[in-house]
């Protein structure tokens, strides 16, 4: 896969559908796999934080899910093709495994979120195995938590809970885990319940979807919007001058 680096975080320039192509094939073989999606959010912190931005680098395949990273890419000469959605990503690997007849294990939000999203994948994906699921408050005993995956047969794990938490969980446990693959999801758990809604599609397209969060959720989100936008925005325009007196250089130098 083509791969490019974008403020030092890798990111591969691939479409939906050759990532979810890509995953099949891997899990057919059984290689491992860890997947991550990188958002505005996830970039900016990854700059100031170590063990976090080496989780990521450790990921297999690293999908750009946020409208603002993917234009930031372009605007600096990255051809990412399209955004890859986390949330849509999870739902065509669901089908996959119902397809295919792979077990899967969910992992992360409330008890009552995640019975939730069970019961909704089961009346979805009729044939689709689920090997197990967990809640996702359980830092003071991860090792049973860990055990009890590898226990379950599962083949795709889908993990819950926030960033850098749940990055760096994986990352840690992998060779423990048991699964062929194993993907972060973030709050895809609570839009699936229908504890919180998605954006409008035209929000989705128009990179608006933060500003929808805000909406629902003002006391949580606006403030980290707020700094994760402004930084993320200063730091592409820093790379965008950078960028063009380089290539102003390099013209004169010819």
């Amino acid at each position: 896969m083509n791969q490019a680096e974008f403020f030092s975080c890798p990111i591969h320039l691939v479409s939906m559908d050759e990532t979810v192509d890509w995953i099949d094939a891997r899990v057919e073989a059984r290689r491992f796999t860890q997947h991550v999606v990188v958002n505005v959010a996830k970039i900016v912190n990854l700059q100031r934080d170590a063990a976090l931005a080496a989780s990521v680098r450790e990921c297999d395949i690293v999908n750009v899910d946020g409208m603002g990273v993917v234009w930031g890419a372009r605007l600096l000469g990255i051809p990412v093709p399209e955004r890859v959605a986390g949330v849509d990503l999870f739902e065509r690997l669901l089908a996959l495994a119902a397809t295919k007849g792979l077990p899967v294990y969910l992992l992360g939000a409330t008890q009552a979120v995640v019975e939730q999203v069970v019961e909704v994948a089961a009346a979805r994906y009729p044939r689709l195995p689920i090997a197990g699921y967990h809640h996702g408050y359980f830092q003071d005993d991860e090792q049973a938590v860990v055990d009890d995956i590898r226990r379950s047969g599962a083949r795709l794990l889908f993990v819950a809970i926030t960033s850098p938490y749940k990055e760096n969980f994986i990352n840690r446990w992998k060779s423990q885990l048991g699964v062929d693959f194993v993907m972060g999801v973030g709050g895809t758990f609570d839009v699936v319940a229908g504890k919180v809604k998605r954006a409008p599609p035209w929000m989705q397209r128009s990179g608006l979807e933060w500003a929808f969060r805000v909406i629902q959720e003002p006391g949580r989100m606006w403030k980290r919007y707020l700094s994760t936008n402004t930084r993320f925005l200063a730091m592409l325009a820093y790379a965008f001058v950078c960028r063009s007196f380089r290539r102003m250089g390099g013209g004169n130098a010819q």
